[in-house]
């Protein structure tokens, strides 16, 4: 019986190129301004390319008081001032996944700065999952249509004149995306500081094997390349908060999963940490709207929206 050859991953590889050009060539480098959420522990990021002013907004950030049930543009309004100081032009409002921490306010900066919204595209099995579990009902569409794009795993896409890749990296959930622009690698939740390690694989369609498989990928790419974080917690004996490593770092000194490390191994440690974690505060709230595209849920007939808290059910 012969063995399969495995397919080549073309789509790593046109990422591998794409960091190696730009590392080359500083034209092909992306300017990134993050904006740091303390409240949640996000970073959301302006990448811009330096030869002209065109910018996307990454996992942006709508400030939610959950014993009042109020919602604030705070976060959003750091990253307008911003935008509209050094006159860029928003091209993408990039989600990497529907987050389960923070609500995302893509809806309120496409009204004030445009830019398409995108998310990967298995967001639908998050939408089917979710969808039941808030009983969402018929008029909730699951097939993605509440964001203007849907990146497939390797799909190229354009921020001025930089090239940008998507990978799909699942296993903190089904959806998760990394933005290759350059020589800087968007990794959302996949991945945190070396001294932290990993997200967790825990949530409905999460799954420790995919992360690591997915994290090895990444680790593929150049030492070099440049890696931003969605979130920082400070790793103990740690002061200060920190979202910036590179390929090289994690590959290295990630506590989790540095090179070494066996699928196996990683399972174990990573399922037997995910029993001892408690819910994010604002998975609930965070999940019924960032899988509509960062929309609140439509007003009933007293014209006041909700949220829905399932009961002894999550």
């Amino acid at each position: 019986m012969s063995q399969q050859t495995p397919s080549p991953d073309t789509a790593l590889a046109d990422a591998t190129a794409l960091v190696g050009a730009a590392l080359e060539n500083p034209a092909g480098r992306p300017q990134v301004k993050a904006f740091f959420d303390e409240a949640t522990f996000t970073v959301s990021y302006v990448v811009r390319d330096p030869g002209s002013n065109a910018c996307a907004i990454i996992d942006s950030v709508l400030d939610y008081d959950a014993a009042s049930g109020r919602t604030a543009e705070r976060s959003a309004g750091a990253v307008i001032d911003y935008v509209r100081a050094e006159g860029l032009e928003v091209v993408w409002q990039l989600e990497t996944h529907a987050h389960a921490d923070h609500l995302s306010a893509a809806p309120y900066l496409q009204q004030t700065l445009g830019g398409r919204l995108a998310i990967g595209d298995q967001i639908t099995r998050v939408q089917e999952t979710f969808g039941t579990l808030f009983n969402a009902g018929s008029d909730f569409a699951r097939d993605g249509r509440q964001f203007d794009h849907l990146f497939g795993d390797g799909e190229r896409f354009a921020l001025g004149a930089l090239q940008a890749i998507a990978l799909h990296v699942p296993g903190h959930t089904p959806a998760c995306m990394a933005y290759v622009i350059g020589d800087a690698v968007f990794v959302g939740d996949t991945l945190f500081m070396p001294d932290y390690g990993t997200a967790r694989c825990d949530f409905p369609g999460g799954d420790a094997a995919t992360l690591y498989r997915s994290v090895r990928r990444l680790l593929c790419l150049p030492d070099a390349a440049r890696v931003f974080l969605c979130h920082d917690y400070k790793a103990p004996e740690r002061e200060h908060y920190v979202w910036e490593t590179t390929i090289g770092a994690q590959r290295r000194e990630n506590v989790h999963v540095h090179d070494g490390v066996s699928e196996a191994d990683f399972v174990a440690l990573r399922q037997a940490r995910d029993r001892t974690l408690d819910m994010p505060r604002l998975i609930l709230p965070s999940v019924q709207v960032n899988m509509r595209g960062g929309h609140l849920p439509e007003p009933e007939d007293n014209g006041v929206r909700y949220l829905k808290i399932p009961l002894n059910a999550v």
